[in-house]
């Protein structure tokens, strides 16, 4: 727990120098807490609440996203993690067109990113991820991004040097006197179901989100709070391979409450 929560740490210390050295360079910046709860949760304890920091921006030279999970096991304790544990991610993407000073736009690609991601975890889990990023414009998203990771799993069970594919995005709905929001991404880690060197098997993680603007629909603020369901199909969760003996398919729904500041 303290080398996770160190390590996030020094991911959001990275965060916070990257902006200083932008400076008035910074064109806007978003942070949220979020709580969900949710059952039939699969390889951890069946009953889980999370609660989630997340911090994203946008600057001259690229975009950044951070986020942290803070999870739960309703008085369960999982055997690797204890009653809870924490999770985060570190992901900067630096634009080529925009330190080129050019547009690198061609088709549905807008921009060309160098993306980034650091992953940390208890349990000694950890990796390092790098590879090709593209801004798309797609009819009616309000963003859509596809990166291509090349992957190094580290820790306890580390995996081949393999792949991940991970589009994310944002599309907005009107309903009622306010919008619902459809956002969320896929981890599609591949390449490696035949893997020799670790045992971190191939795996597919889908995880949107739909949210109701509550703010709007009650007159406070637009886009700062939002109640709705996040939904996890995971496909060998964690990258340990399904059996008959160990189920570690995930197929669950979560509510979910989020506040943005």
């Amino acid at each position: 727990m303290i080398r996770t929560q160190t390590n996030m740490v020094l991911c959001g210390g990275l965060l916070v120098a990257s902006q200083a050295m932008a400076g008035d360079l910074l064109l806007w910046q978003t942070n949220s807490l979020s709580y969900l709860y949710g059952k039939d949760f699969a390889v951890n304890p069946s009953i889980q609440q999370t609660v989630t920091f997340e911090h994203a921006d946008r600057w001259k030279y690229g975009d950044n996203f951070l986020f942290v999970d803070s999870t739960y096991y309703n008085g369960e304790k999982d055997r690797n993690k204890g009653v809870h544990a924490y999770y985060g991610e570190f992901s900067p993407r630096l634009s080529f067109g925009k330190i080129l000073d050019r547009r690198v736009e061609f088709g549905p690609i807008k921009d060309v990113l160098l993306a980034m991601t650091y992953e940390n975890g208890e349990d000694d889990t950890e990796a390092y991820l790098i590879g090709p990023g593209f801004d798309l414009a797609v009819p009616g998203f309000n963003f859509f991004t596809l990166n291509f990771y090349y992957r190094q799993t580290e820790g306890s069970r580390p995996g081949d040097d393999v792949w991940q594919i991970t589009p994310a995005w944002s599309y907005s709905l009107p309903l009622g006197n306010s919008n619902l929001l459809i956002d969320g991404y896929i981890d599609w880690v591949v390449d490696n179901d035949q893997n020799s060197h670790g045992t971190y098997h191939a795996n597919l993680h889908f995880n949107p989100q739909i949210k109701y603007d509550l703010g709007k629909a009650m007159g406070w603020r637009e886009k700062q709070v939002y109640v709705g369901v996040e939904y996890s199909y995971w496909k060998d969760k964690y990258g340990i391979e399904n059996n008959g003996n160990f189920d570690t398919n995930e197929n669950t729904t979560s509510l979910l409450v989020k506040v943005h500041f």
